[in-house]
């Protein structure tokens, strides 16, 4: 049952975005920073521990996970550390997925050449 509830939220949140694409005719720059917002704020709200509770990996792998793990590190080390702990926690959840998007990014260009 984890699975199905997974798949259905998951999907769900890719059907909002599919939306976004063909009704709004957003571009995917705006879909992907409109849902790393909606994450921060859903978590901002305390909303979004509760999806991933309900909804495992069908609320932590979509792009909202993101601004859900940046606004998390960063409240959690404004509590240790201030104002200077705002700057500091947002990188302390995502560095390894900054890390990796930045490194297989740097091995895809300089294995394939662009076309055109």
């Amino acid at each position: 049952m984890e699975y199905l509830i997974a798949f259905i939220v998951g999907g769900a949140i890719c059907v909002i975005g599919q939306l976004l694409f063909d009704v709004f005719k957003l571009t995917p720059a705006h879909v992907m920073t409109s849902f790393v917002v909606i994450g921060a704020v859903l978590d901002g709200f305390g909303l979004y521990d509760r999806l991933i509770d309900f909804a495992g990996a069908g609320a932590t792998v979509p792009i909202t996970s993101f601004g859900h793990s940046l606004l998390h590190g960063a409240m959690a080390e404004a509590d240790k550390h201030g104002f200077v702990g705002l700057a500091t926690g947002i990188f302390k959840l995502t560095s390894a997925g900054i890390s990796s998007a930045i490194l297989f990014g740097f091995l895809v260009a300089l294995f394939f050449k662009p076309k055109g």
